[in-house]
């Protein structure tokens, strides 16, 4: 069920505090020790490909994972969850379900997206997928909400995709595609339907690592509100480089926010790829320029498969770098992307909640 638009009381809310986001979805799952039975279900079981990787199906076969995962991090003092919905689009699915052509001398093009994006298993899996996911974060904001006396809010994910609409996956052909941008919105729009339909309060575009699929994103947000007569908040967060860049399509900070600026987000933000430390001077190139509110979820630290989350940082050293971010006037939401866990979110929660938010400029 379509929420009302929660903009006005969450920029008076921004203006208070410094709101605390979830972390890693991937990573706690993986706290859970679950196997490819657990994925699959009685519903997949006969399913070709292995689905454990597929972390948004657990939304169907294991909701009550998902559901203690939001809750933990709503505990854990998160004001906002994000739907486990990264790559549920008929697009990202078919790697899950479709044959790969490459693996018998074909090749991934604009035919082949085109079948994925009329498929009709896809289509009714990703609605399923985004439906089940908001409601299943959206309760239990509800319940945390009435056992606290705080509200808290559902920010359905759209992730990147695992196509590029910005390059050429063959050096011989540079003009090549393998998708075109209306195959992209025609599966973002349906993904955004269902998070909307499931009762998500905010649409969070994220971990942005090619402008154009974001870009696709923000037009299908912006067609579905209007031909759907509804709008929603919407935040925009890129995964940058180490010299802060979004990745592929090579936009510095700057420019990542002249790009998304006309779309009025109530926040935009950096999110994964870096720890806080090299993520840091990028955060403050955002927060010099965005006329918004800016939020900022890194990884924890780089990546250490040695450590008990897959990453260095633990829970005392994100305080003390969130924190830091937050006393030098950087942040008006913060949280943690790969290698966060509930525990470090409280840890972050803890440290934000010493200072005050990130003062928005005031344009004119």
């Amino acid at each position: 069920m379509p929420q009302p638009d929660s903009t006005h009381e969450l920029k008076i809310a921004l203006a208070e505090r410094i709101f605390v986001l979830d972390g890693a979805m991937g990573t706690t799952i993986r706290t859970y020790g679950l196997n490819e039975a657990d994925a699959r279900g009685p519903r997949f079981a006969d399913t070709d490909k292995d689905l454990l990787n597929n972390g948004d199906i657990l939304s169907i076969t294991r909701p009550d994972v998902i559901g203690d995962i939001h809750k933990r991090f709503y505990e854990a003092g998160s004001d906002i969850c994000e739907t486990n919905t990264f790559s549920a689009t008929s697009i990202a699915q078919s790697e899950f379900f479709v044959d790969d052509p490459r693996e018998h001398g074909g090749r991934k093009d604009p035919e082949f997206f085109q079948k994925i994006i009329e498929n009709p298993f896809l289509n009714e899996l990703a609605w399923e997928m985004n439906v089940e996911s908001s409601r299943l974060c959206r309760k239990w904001a509800d319940n945390i909400a009435s056992d606290t006396g705080r509200k808290r809010y559902v920010a359905g994910a759209i992730g990147p995709l695992t196509v590029s609409l910005t390059n050429s996956p063959d050096a011989n052909d540079p003009g090549f595609r393998v998708v075109n941008f209306d195959q992209v919105l025609t599966a973002y729009k349906h993904q955004i339907r269902g998070l909307i339909e499931g009762g998500c309060d905010i649409l969070m575009i994220e971990t942005i690592f090619d402008s154009l699929n974001a870009k696709a994103a923000a037009v299908a947000v912006q067609e579905v509100y209007q031909e759907d007569g509804l709008r929603l908040p919407i935040i925009i967060s890129a995964a940058v480089g180490l010299g802060g860049e979004t990745m592929i399509s090579a936009q510095k900070v700057e420019a990542f926010w002249n790009a998304f600026a006309h779309t009025h987000p109530l926040a935009i933000g950096l999110n994964c790829s870096l720890g806080p430390d090299l993520m840091k001077p990028h955060l403050e190139e955002l927060s010099e320029c965005a006329t918004t509110h800016v939020s900022c979820y890194p990884n924890a630290g780089l990546p250490n498969p040695l450590a008990p989350t897959g990453f260095d940082l633990e829970p005392p050293h994100m305080e003390k770098f969130m924190s830091d971010f937050a006393e030098a006037g950087l942040l008006n939401l913060a949280g943690g992307c790969c290698g966060n866990t509930p525990e470090h979110v409280a840890a972050i929660a803890k440290g934000v909640a010493r200072h005050q938010p990130r003062v928005v400029p005031v344009i004119g």
